[in-house]
């Protein structure tokens, strides 16, 4: 089966190149949208604004995937800093307003369900901030790995402390949405896959790059096996978009650095990268559809 078209490195058209032949065959005709900011796309132009604080995108991957399969109701509910033991049952209050209960889009209609979290179950965002700051203070050391690992390996037991919550989730989605095709789409590579990384633009010492990219692998291979364990799909976004990381020049890079130079947050995938993750998820349904 032929794939679908890759998009150049350096452009980034309206959505991305598909078969057209799979865009009018998808049975798919109700897809829901359910994540973190890795899903909802924030800064990335054009905004939504409901509610504005969710910081979702109209260009972020689950629009590209239903603009490329052809699904007509659709509906995104993904928020920036969303986790499973809050947002999806709970309503999330931001800037402008709530985000309802994610789960409140699922129907027992829904027919394709996408959902990108755990990262900020395990403190993404703290993690960052903290090594950002003390990883340059030591840079022949590992400032980040020894704040984590003062009382043992403090982000492993949060890592293993989050896999019920999405054993949970996915509990949940199937109660609400049975017949859903649901896929668990994991973290795309953020920190260069080899190497020392890029100092100063990526403020971390060698070996704190190698300690918090083995924590995204332990991240994603936690996700992926819950998703075997429920019986669902795991789609791995890491291995494709190796060379894509935040230390790559525009153009190439699908990541932002902590100093963005294209419309994105720092350290989450700007335009290229959620279009790049699109056709991946896009791949991933129509692969498992013929």
């Amino acid at each position: 089966m032929a794939p679908l078209g890759a998009l150049p490195a350096a452009a980034v058209p309206a959505i991305p190149s598909t078969n057209p032949d799979r865009t009018q065959n998808t049975p798919i005709q109700s897809y829901v949208a359910l994540g973190d900011s890795y899903a909802s796309g924030r800064l990335i132009p054009p905004m939504t604004s409901d509610p504005a604080g969710c910081e979702r995108s109209g260009r972020n991957y689950p629009s590209f995937v239903a603009e490329t399969l052809g699904i007509a109701d659709f509906r995104d509910v993904s928020c920036a800093g969303a986790t499973t033991t809050e947002q999806f049952t709970n309503p999330q209050p931001v800037p402008g307003g709530v985000n309802p209960p994610q789960f409140d889009a699922l129907t027992p209609n829904t027919e394709l369900v996408t959902l990108t979290i755990g990262g900020f179950d395990i403190g993404f965002d703290e993690i960052l901030r903290e090594c950002s700051t003390r990883s340059p203070q030591q840079p022949t050391g590992s400032a980040c790995r020894d704040f984590y690992d003062r009382d043992g390996d403090e982000i492993t037991r949060r890592i293993k402390a989050t896999a019920p919550d999405i054993d949970a989730a996915l509990a949940g989605i199937g109660e609400r949405s049975p017949d859903a095709r649901v896929l668990v789409v994991g973290y795309p590579t953020l920190l260069p896959d080899r190497g020392p990384g890029c100092f100063p633009e990526l403020p971390l010492s060698p070996r704190d790059v190698a300690y918090l990219r083995g924590v995204e692998k332990q991240l994603n291979a936690m996700l992926e096996d819950r998703a075997k364990a429920a019986d669902v799909e795991y789609v791995d976004t890491y291995t494709p978009s190796i060379g894509h990381d935040l230390c790559q020049p525009p153009g190439l890079r699908w990541i932002e650095g902590f100093a963005p130079v294209s419309p994105a947050a720092p350290v989450t995938p700007n335009a290229l990268g959620m279009a790049q993750v699109a056709r991946i998820v896009a791949e991933a349904v129509a692969d498992n559809e013929d």
